[in-house]
């Protein structure tokens, strides 16, 4: 493999404390040197990318999105969401098991990774807790561990009964694996389609209540305390109301392995978007309040949010184009991530860069123990994103590299555009100035 070479740029890597003018060797799919600007030594037919002004990252890791194979390949496949994925500037990908068939075999599992695929990034499957997500019986941990699987979830269909994930918490911690959440109690939710409150009496929809996440939340946090074994880690997906929020917090504090992560859209957007119906504002969980909103940016900033993570769920134009009530929950968002994040967190919010970079690399890499991600460390994969930190620019949904089109932020202002994105030492997106 050609070695390559990046010059010029601002190196920020929070895992490794670095944030400054740096030069970095990229050879045989790992980071090779990091030197001081103009220091690196190139052997004959290295190459060199002229980063000056821009700044060099790890590449992106997001723990959540749905790549919909395999089964579902009209709405996205590996290949399309992961050149979604690296146009955003993320190199590694976990991707959620609510396919057809479940993911819930190694089998399956090891399909998702296969070369024939064609994956642009790092897929790394996470495999449903039971068989089918039914909530019923437990899969194989240690052979799904072995075939490549991250974590345990049965994502979209949240394990309801107290033993069950009692159970699943305890067979997840005994072979090291984190167990995922998509807090839903769903018998307060039948035929609801977006959040309970003024906005949805005003549409005349039935909506989901708060409790049904927070509720949830606070049961499964009783079960890891119940446990009393330090090895269960909790992890509480696309979090989107205050009390959920609170019941994290106070885990925390309680000394338990509880994390959370939370989406763009969750922290911009409320349910007042959803206007006259519009399906591109419908998700599950679905837009909140100003209230719950306003919280999730407060746990960003306050450090409690572990991760910023896309829950991307691409759709067909003609799934979205339906009715509210019946058209399908979902985004997509590897595109708008960034974006988004370096335009609202950073700029307008005034967090630090590095702290909004680690939320989207570093952390979600420790969050799912991917070694050698999220990190520009000498030895770690070559994985990197190079972007212009100062260019605004607009995200036009026609040109997405995505099957589908379902985003709520079409034609929103951007901050951060992605020059290069390397995964493992291979350039797999460039759009230079």
């Amino acid at each position: 493999m050609t070695a390559l070479a990046i010059r010029g740029g601002h190196l920020i890597d929070p895992a490794g404390g670095v944030d400054g003018l740096k030069d970095i060797l990229l050879k045989d799919g790992r980071v090779a040197e990091i030197a001081g600007p103009g220091k690196l030594k190139l052997a004959n037919g290295a190459e060199a990318l002229d980063a000056t002004g821009l700044t060099v990252a790890p590449g992106l890791v997001d723990i959540h999105v749905h790549l919909r194979e395999p089964g579902q390949g009209y709405k996205e496949t590996i290949a399309t969401g992961t050149a979604a994925a690296a146009a955003g500037g993320f190199t590694s990908v976990a991707a959620m098991p609510n396919t057809t068939p479940v993911n819930d075999s190694p089998e399956v599992t090891r399909w998702m990774q296969a070369p024939e695929r064609g994956a642009a990034v790092r897929v790394f499957p996470i495999a449903a807790a039971t068989r089918g997500s039914k909530g019923e019986t437990l899969n194989d941990y240690a052979a799904l561990k072995s075939a490549g699987a991250v974590a345990l979830t049965d994502d979209g269909r949240p394990i309801l009964k107290d033993n069950i994930m009692r159970e699943t918490l305890t067979a997840a911690a005994r072979v090291g694996l984190c167990v995922i959440q998509h807090a839903e109690d769903t018998r307060l939710t039948q035929g609801a389609s977006m959040n309970l409150g003024p906005v949805s009496f005003r549409l005349g929809l039935r909506g989901m209540p708060a409790e049904a996440e927070s509720g949830m939340v606070e049961r499964d946090i009783r079960l890891v305390t119940e446990l009393r074994d330090n090895r269960v880690h909790l992890h509480v997906a696309h979090t989107s109301t205050a009390a959920a929020l609170a019941a994290v917090r106070q885990a925390r504090r309680s000394g338990l392995r509880v994390t959370c992560e939370v989406t763009p859209h969750h922290f911009l957007l409320t349910d007042e978007h959803v206007g006259f119906y519009d399906t591109n504002m419908k998700m599950n969980p679905p837009l909140r309040s100003a209230a719950d909103r306003d919280a999730m940016i407060q746990a960003i900033l306050d450090g409690v949010v572990d991760a910023i993570a896309t829950d991307h769920a691409p759709h067909a134009v003609h799934e979205k184009e339906v009715e509210f009530e019946n058209a399908p929950n979902g985004i997509t968002g590897l595109e708008t991530a960034l974006g988004l994040s370096l335009r609202w967190l950073h700029r307008e919010w005034k967090m630090p860069l590095g702290r909004v970079l680690s939320l989207l690399s570093a952390q979600p890499a420790g969050l799912l123990g991917l070694k050698g991600r999220g990190t520009l460390a000498v030895g770690s994969f070559a994985d990197v994103v190079v972007f212009d930190p100062k260019a605004e620019w607009t995200y036009h949904a026609r040109e997405t590299r995505s099957k589908s089109r379902n985003t709520p932020f079409d034609g929103w202002t951007m901050q951060g555009k992605v020059r290069w994105t390397i995964s493992e030492g291979r350039v797999v997106y460039s759009n230079p100035a």
